[in-house]
């Protein structure tokens, strides 16, 4: 998915297409009417039916990877909080956890994830019937429908995540009938083999990678799936998929052994890949800017542009300070206090994360306390020099799994299944190598040492990258016990608790269906 205009205006295809035939007058002869059953007809059709499913990742406005994990995610957790710029009292609600059913975040990340996945369906469905001319067509066509089912695989990955046993819709809706829409919760336990299911047979068909300089540079590859496979298994390794256990210590995970062994295999799959590729940069500010793009440590990320086409990341300006000369921030997400002091100065991720001053125009500006919440330092990961003054165009990447990751992933199931490992000391010192961290000599940490160190090197390298909560709530002490009430609890959010470890099933969408029920705690 290279970051150029032409890609990105196709996500914004079925909105643009909608608003053009609801101008048309309804006595108007429809002569150029497409209906769906002539548009999928060549694989140009095919190409631009999976790019439409992308659109949960990074389009305009709120989608989960352009803020909206932010206002109704990240703020829950201690990583980062509401600053100046942010108003919306249901945002404040959620960052406090004194949020409900009715909440708007709840219901949006909720809704946007079914309509990425309708239209991932809708791919998946269709495509295969596609006619194809030449054995290339034919390979390209494999790997969109292997990019739409990737692409349902991280959207209820997400879903499974975030509220439990939520409905599982596999296909395309050509019914009105209201039982057939009207979808009950499927148990988590289904939710995670789709998920599974999705991930796997995306591996088989996917180019294993592409090049930056590759016109679908971005775009789903095999490599990304082997990582989220890896991932989910390291989750599944650590989270009862009972709704009503979800903090349940991990001694009710009877087949814990083998998520691990399996979190391994897949993360060996990228890490040990004869043509692996993928590599950490050598300079961690590198991960965010726009001359590396879809490099070698980018697996999958949301696409960003610089133009006024509104395909920018937000997030630009909502973490860059008020008062900056030169610059549009409103400050909107800010570090907290406790995520700035946990750097140590001579850890080389603090300035590529963190900044106190802007040089703009050759003009360099302090960041203002006063006027800034109290706050001295703004993450600046996603400011984008070249837009200073609409820096909600920001055209940096949001990085959605990378090979640090994998690292990090691959060195937790070692420790987790055999103890601190030689495999577990080589992949978690690399990443403490590149930070400028003191590496650890195999056999100097215990297990329960080795866990809690990961934990803090995993927190300062994927700050502001939509990982915190979803960490948080996987994430045990030494005792099998899940940490996210008490990690809140001590951070000075008092009411966290049980309950938490799964969003709420959104209101509305109960009162549309009755045959969703609620998750324990939110009646």
């Amino acid at each position: 998915m290279k970051n150029n205009s032409s890609f990105l205006r196709l996500l914004f295809l079925p909105v643009a297409f909608f608003i053009l035939t609801a101008c048309i007058s309804l006595e108007e002869d429809p002569k150029t009417f497409i209906s769906s059953d002539q548009y999928y007809r060549n694989i140009t059709d095919a190409k631009a039916a999976v790019t439409a499913a992308y659109w949960g990742l990074n389009s305009s406005g709120q989608t989960p990877y352009n803020i909206l994990f932010v206002t109704g995610q990240e703020f829950m957790a201690d990583d980062i909080k509401m600053g100046p710029g942010a108003t919306n009292p249901d945002v404040k609600a959620q960052s406090t956890l004194d949020h409900s059913p009715s909440t708007l975040r709840v219901r949006e990340i909720w809704q946007q994830h079914y309509a990425a996945i309708t239209k991932a369906n809708i791919a998946i469905d269709r495509l295969p019937d596609i006619p194809t001319a030449t054995a290339a067509e034919a390979e390209w066509l494999k790997h969109y429908i292997a990019e739409a089912k990737f692409l349902r695989g991280l959207y209820y990955f997400n879903l499974v995540r975030l509220y439990g046993s939520v409905p599982l819709a596999l296909h395309e809706t050509r019914t009105l009938d209201k039982d057939a829409l009207l979808l009950e919760r499927t148990p988590a336990s289904e939710v995670y083999d789709q998920v599974i299911r999705d991930f796997t047979e995306a591996v088989q068909d996917l180019k294993w990678y592409f090049p930056p300089a590759d016109e679908n540079a971005g775009r789903a590859n095999a490599a990304s799936a082997e990582a989220f496979l890896s991932l989910a298994y390291l989750t599944l390794a650590n989270v009862s998929l009972d709704d009503n256990q979800r903090a349940a210590n991990i001694s009710v995970i009877s087949n814990r052994d083998d998520l691990l062994r399996k979190a391994i295999e897949h993360g060996h799959n990228v890490i040990d890949h004869p043509n692996r590729y993928y590599d950490l940069f050598e300079d961690y500010a590198d991960v965010f800017k726009k001359t590396s793009k879809n490099g070698k440590e980018h697996l999958f990320s949301a696409q960003f542009s610089s133009t006024t086409l509104a395909n920018g990341n937000g997030f630009g300006n909502r973490t860059a300070p008020l008062g900056i000369k030169g610059a549009n921030g409103i400050f909107a997400d800010e570090p907290t206090s406790d995520l700035v002091s946990l750097f140590n100065d001579y850890d080389k991720r603090k300035a590529g994360s963190l900044t106190d001053r802007y040089t703009i125009g050759g003009v360099t500006t302090i960041i203002d306390p006063i006027q800034n919440d109290g706050s001295s330092y703004a993450n600046w990961k996603y400011f984008d020099p070249d837009v200073p003054s609409m820096l909600g165009q920001s055209g940096i990447n949001v990085p959605i799994i990378r090979y640090a990751e994998v690292l990090l992933n691959n060195a937790e199931a070692n420790n987790e299944l055999y103890g601190p490992n030689g495999e577990a000391y080589r992949d978690y010192n690399l990443i403490r190598k590149r930070a400028g961290l003191p590496e650890f000599a195999p056999g100097s940490l215990t297990k329960d040492q080795f866990r809690d160190s990961l934990y803090l090197d995993r927190r300062l390298e994927l700050n502001f990258e939509y990982h915190r909560w979803f960490d948080l709530i996987r994430q045990i002490d030494g005792d099998g016990n899940h940490i996210m009430v008490k990690t809140l609890n001590d951070f000075g959010k008092p009411s966290a608790r049980d309950k938490h470890y799964l969003y709420p099933v959104p209101q509305n969408e109960r009162d549309m269906n009755p045959k969703l029920t609620q998750n324990p705690g939110w009646n």
